[in-house]
């Protein structure tokens, strides 16, 4: 009896295992998988700036592919491309980034006034609805906000002092990423070879995978670095006209709130109508401008251009994308919650384009 239960134990595992990995080429494809999910996994802090290179230059590849689609050779389509690149980073470093820094030290400046107005407005609640909220209350809410405001402080000295090592890490990154990234557009096939060397030779399924993953993640990813430039460009045009204090820096917030879906958008919301709040106050025109044109923003940018940007692209569940968002940022944070789109429409390509046991034959071969 116990011979027959471990039988029909062992049986199920092979049936089960047959579904997953049908033939060969499908357990190739989940070694290789693998293989490369423990490689960034474990050395991902070692070698960010040899992947961050390589998701570059792959972004780049697109411009270089269709500017050698005009007939230029290799060589002057990977200069003109990697001539783009380095202007884009050079107004990205000496002109973007610093009016941020300086909109943001301003911003930091002025939050004991902007937190002592909240007080003043918040002490007149118990007045205006006694019944629901006493003075003590309210004292006991602004003291605990005073200490983690205080405990925050504290945490964003402690890492200024490490300040001078993160420069140092900015540095060697903007030293090696940009060469690395030349290379790899200048070589990319002795790259591809020489990876290829170490792939079997039945890789249709693996091609296959691969087709479909660049086909969607390039349509992707190119499209939301437009829509990040179109809206951070007519957000600033915007809160800049109406004379909105901090346009540069909430401008940038609003390109940058695209990546993440759903969740970037209602974050910030928050500083946008806080800014204008204590700029203009609830009375003003100026603050009813902020909202309208804040709300015709958002709105553009879901019916306009997200549909004309990603109509190629995969449609992802909300859900997904939520859960996307969770797993990936909670393995990678940062870069992880950066890159979980991208990724998940990996997953999605791979699930798609898995082969099935009643298919297992006909993947074999093209």
């Amino acid at each position: 009896m116990i011979n027959q239960d471990k039988s029909a134990n062992l049986r199920f595992l092979s049936n089960a295992l047959r579904h997953v990995l049908p033939n060969n080429q499908a357990v190739s494809l989940a070694v290789l998988l693998v293989a490369i999910f423990l490689l960034v996994y474990f050395l991902s802090d070692l070698l960010m700036p040899v992947f961050a290179s390589i998701v570059i230059a792959y972004l780049l590849e697109g411009l270089a592919s269709n500017a050698e689609k005009f007939r230029l050779p290799r060589l002057l389509a990977v200069y003109l491309v990697f001539s783009g690149f380095m202007a884009c980073l050079i107004f990205l470093l000496f002109y973007l980034m610093p009016i941020v820094s300086q909109q943001s030290v301003e911003l930091v400046q002025h939050i004991p006034e902007i937190i002592s107005r909240a007080q003043h407005g918040i002490m007149r609640l118990p007045d205006m609805y006694p019944k629901f909220i006493s003075e003590n209350r309210i004292l006991q809410i602004m003291n605990a906000v005073q200490k983690e405001l205080l405990t925050y402080g504290q945490n964003v000295l402690s890492l200024s002092a490490a300040s001078v090592i993160g420069l140092v890490s900015v540095m060697v990154y903007l030293f090696l990423v940009p060469m690395m990234v030349f290379f790899f557009l200048k070589d990319k096939s002795v790259f591809i070879n020489w990876f290829l060397q170490f792939m079997p030779t039945d890789r249709y399924l693996t091609v296959r995978v691969w087709t479909e993953v660049d086909t969607q993640i390039g349509n992707y990813v190119r499209g939301k670095f437009s829509e990040v430039f179109v809206l951070w460009a007519i957000s600033y045009i915007t809160f800049a006209a109406l004379n909105l204090n901090y346009a540069m820096l909430l401008a940038v917030l609003m390109g940058l709130s695209v990546i993440i879906p759903y969740i970037g958008a209602t974050l910030v919301t928050f500083p946008v109508l806080i800014v204008a709040y204590f700029q203009w106050g609830l009375e003003g025109d100026e603050f009813m401008y902020i909202v309208i044109a804040y709300s015709i923003i958002q709105a553009l940018d879901g019916v306009v251009l997200v549909p004309l940007l990603f109509s190629e692209a995969v449609n992802l569940h909300p859900v997904a994308i939520i859960i996307a968002i969770l797993f990936f940022g909670g393995l990678w944070g940062f870069w992880g919650v950066f890159l979980a789109i991208p990724l998940a429409t990996v997953v999605k390509a791979v699930l798609s384009a898995w082969p099935r046991l009643g298919d297992a034959e006909t993947t074999i071969c093209p």
